[in-house]
């Protein structure tokens, strides 16, 4: 090999390869630009010929571009001694001593053989991005290589990153190797956005003012494609250069070459590391970077756009001074930059978990214990990601099935790679292989409909060839004895609903832009609303709305849906309490209700169970409490809070806890709202009066009680405390206050006027008839001569009867 070049890296080369020599494994933590991805395999091939090195990139173009510059250094040509494989595409040959790959593709092959034969050595690159594929493939290489390989070598790489866990995980000892680079001053400006600007706009302006302060080129970081494409609209005439992993490859190599002018590149994240963008000067950073979110409540994952942790923002500062003093700026106000996250969240952490699940159970161990994790999988989305596992197949309580490892192979998301299998059966191969394409890079899709994107992209759309390739080689992973069906309406439906059958769904009425899907959640679709039900392929969260958003869909029909969701289709008697017994047989798919009709002859337990709901939501008074039950009921509340056992509990919580003792025989015949109301309320209570205890009810708690006067008056027991009306002429000669429940609670009298008016209200009577008396006599003699105002209560014969009548 020629000498390699003066990069600083190689200042720490010698240090790097004896740590490798003595311990097997090492962390190098050098800057962008130092080398590290393109010197270090050049030097770890040199000093240990036999044996392949194994560099893992997070990123398709960062495998592509890293093992062109080795090639270009080596003056050689891709496939040489310097090779790569992505998805799709693989340029090696037998004298290939440095394969690039990607974190995803080296899985699998960890998965096929986790023995590696032929490597030597394994470099992480860029490890500090906590790519969930990245993690993955350090938990497998480090159990692979406790079991089968300990003579693997493992080089962990990074810009910046926690050495203290990596070393851990690498094992105790493990040398951590730096290269420090001579950086060159960066100014850092904030050009925050103005009132009701958007960050297409502010990033533009921000632009702008970079060009015009300085040479070379402009780096301008935004969260997406549409943001690029939004931008370089507002740049106009000003040489623009797209970034991102959707272009094709020849335009993603011509961003990493020398421009002839200044130019502004505008990239998203895949120029943060592992590429070098050469003449760049300046940075303009929009702040914001696009994440995978997955919201498990509903079923739904989605882009959201978030704002750049400290690291990253500082990470992107540090392209404008890789050749010289540079500038960087902000478009964000610099008061809000110590608010930022120190570190962005690891994916593992937020994403959708199934492809993982996945791969685990393919490694033996389906829950990852066992394993070493520089962030174990969460347990509620890893248990996720295996339900959608079990529904298609791929996972049993035993583990993985055959067929689950048929769809690992695939390389695809287990969903797509179910689609692909299935659909080739049910639609044809090229059909499946087409829409299976458009969905495992749905940024493809010119339209929102996937039978009008596919018209387009067979038309001749910018993104045919990107599509093409990916359909082409779906094909031909597919069994050479896959039988060919005729197309018809509906396969593109078909495929979409193999992948994501629980997304069947429903319009909510007619007309309505709003579908209830198979699995419970609602999305809406922009632009009127033409099918009943749609096969949906993409739907993502909106932020602070309950509804998801259809991204891309295909029109479906009952038909389709209940097959495809055959698993999901259920027909349930359902007896219910909604303001009275309602009785139906409902055909559900998921949550979609396809039919709903009466149900004539119920169960008869789930109709008690309905009207002993409704009974409870409406605390009893769904029952007539005539007054002879309302009286029964507070007699017993007194005793019950008097004397206590065995007198019954007679409130409401009470009496809905114990309605089968008291109210058994009138629920099991009942059928409606209107028996209940029917109900011998008093009578049903009576079934709670404890015997023998209930033959001394009237004497613990009579109804009525004799006064002097020789009437039986009616105790009133509603309140907290018995309540006696009695007029005061009835009363004379009644010298102790009456009482109940064995002399335990006075009766609260309420002494009346001849005109039953109340005078005097007392519990204890002596001591109204010796102070409060007098008064009252002296109030109403006048107003009520004919009635008897004896000086002494006392002594007094009581009578109901005025004067002349008692004479």
């Amino acid at each position: 090999m020629p000498d390699l070049p003066d990069l600083p890296v190689r200042a720490v080369l010698d240090e790097l390869l004896a740590a490798l020599t003595g311990h097997g494994a090492a962390v190098l933590v050098a800057p962008p630009g130092t080398g590290k991805t393109t010197v270090v395999p050049l030097a770890l091939a040199k000093a240990w010929p036999r044996g392949r090195v194994v560099v893992a990139e997070p990123r398709r173009l960062a495998a592509r571009a890293a093992a062109a510059r080795m090639a270009s250094l080596l003056g050689e040509q891709v496939g040489d001694t310097v090779g790569y494989a992505v998805r799709g595409d693989r340029k090696v040959s037998r004298a290939t001593r440095i394969e690039v790959v990607t974190t995803g593709l080296l899985v699998r092959r960890l998965q096929h053989d986790p023995s590696l034969p032929g490597v030597s050595t394994v470099l992480l690159d860029e490890c500090h991005e906590r790519h969930l594929d990245a993690d993955l493939l350090l938990t497998l290489a480090l159990d692979a290589r406790a079991g089968l390989r300990p003579d693997l070598r493992l080089l962990a790489t990074s810009a910046t990153v926690a050495t203290d866990r990596l070393v851990g995980l690498l094992g105790e000892g493990t040398p951590v190797v730096r290269a420090t680079v001579r950086t060159h001053p960066v100014t850092t400006v904030h050009v925050p956005p103005l009132r009701g600007e958007r960050v297409e706009a502010c990033v533009a302006r921000a632009t702008r003012r970079a060009l015009s302060e300085g040479d070379g080129d402009v780096l301008v970081f935004l969260p997406g494609a549409g943001e690029i494409a939004r931008t370089a609209a507002l740049l106009g005439d000003v040489p623009v250069v797209p970034l991102h992993g959707r272009l094709p490859t020849a335009r993603q190599d011509a961003a990493l070459r020398p421009g002839d002018g200044q130019r502004v590149v505008l990239a998203t994240a895949v120029a943060e590391s592992s590429l070098t963008v050469p003449g760049v000067r300046a940075v303009v950073d929009a702040g914001l970077a696009r994440v995978s979110r997955m919201d498990h409540r509903r079923g739904l994952a989605g882009l959201v756009t978030t704002r750049v942790s400290a690291s990253v923002a500082e990470q992107r500062a540090g392209r404008a001074g890789r050749e010289a003093p540079g500038r960087v700026y902000r478009c964000w106000p610099e008061h809000e930059h110590p608010t930022l996250p120190a570190q962005p969240d690891p994916e593992i952490r937020t994403t959708d978990l199934t492809r993982l699940a996945l791969e685990l159970a393919c490694w033996g161990t389906p829950d990852g214990a066992g394993l070493d994790w520089w962030d174990p999988p969460p347990p509620g989305a890893l248990a996720a990601g295996r339900a959608v596992l079990t529904t298609l197949g791929a996972v049993t309580a035993d583990g993985v099935t055959d067929r689950g490892r048929r769809l690992a192979e695939l390389g695809l998301h287990p969903r797509l790679a179910r689609a692909l299998l299935d659909g080739a059966d049910a639609v044809g191969p090229r059909t499946a292989a087409d829409v299976v394409a458009l969905l495992d890079d749905d940024t493809l899709a010119p339209h929102p409909d996937v039978s009008d994107a596919l018209r387009a992209l067979r038309a001749g759309h910018p993104n045919t060839d990107r599509w093409r390739r990916e359909a082409r080689r779906l094909t031909r992973q597919l069994d050479a004895t896959t039988p060919a069906s005729r197309p018809a309406s509906g396969d593109v439906a078909w495929v979409v609903a193999l992948a994501f059958p629980e997304w069947l769904a429903r319009r909510r009425s007619p007309g309505s832009r709003t579908y209830l899907m198979v699995g419970g959640t609602a999305a809406d679709l922009d632009g009127a609303a033409d099918a009943e039900w749609l096969a949906i392929a993409r739907a993502d969260r909106r932020p602070g709305h309950t509804e998801g958003r259809i991204r891309l869909a295909a029109r479906a029909d009952q038909r389709l849906a209940e097959t495809v969701g055959a698993t999901m289709l259920s027909t349930v008697d359902e007896v219910a309490w909604a303001e009275d017994v309602v009785a139906r047989r409902i055909t559900r798919l998921g949550a979609i209700v396809l039919t709903d009709r009466p149900l004539r002859d119920p169960d008869p337990a789930a109709v008690r169970a309905a009207l002993t709901e409704g009974l409870h939501a409406t605390n009893l008074t769904l029952l007539r409490w005539t007054d002879t039950a309302t009286r029964l009921r507070d007699r017993l509340a007194l005793l019950h809070r008097a004397i206590g056992d065995p007198w019954p509990d007679v409130t409401d919580p009470a009496l809905l806890d114990r309605l089968d003792d008291w109210l058994g025989p009138e629920l099991a015949t009942a059928r409606r709202r209107a028996d209940l109301a029917a109900t011998d309320t008093r009578a049903a209570l009576s079934r709670l009066l404890p015997w023998p205890a209930a033959s001394r009810l009237d004497e613990l708690a009579p109804e009525r009680l004799r006064v002097p006067s020789g009437a039986h008056h009616r105790v009133d027991y509603s309140a907290d405390e018995p309540v006696l009306p009695v007029k005061v002429q009835e009363a004379f000669g009644w010298t102790t206050t009456p009482t109940v429940a064995d002399g335990r609670i006075p009766v609260l009298l309420h002494l009346l006027s001849p005109a039953g008016r109340p005078v005097a209200v007392t519990r204890d009577l002596p001591s109204f008839w010796r102070d409060g008396y007098h008064q009252v006599r002296a109030e109403l003699r006048g107003r009520y001569p004919k009635h008897p105002w004896p000086t002494d209560p006392t002594t007094a014969t009581p009578t109901a009867r005025t004067n002349r009548t008692t004479r």
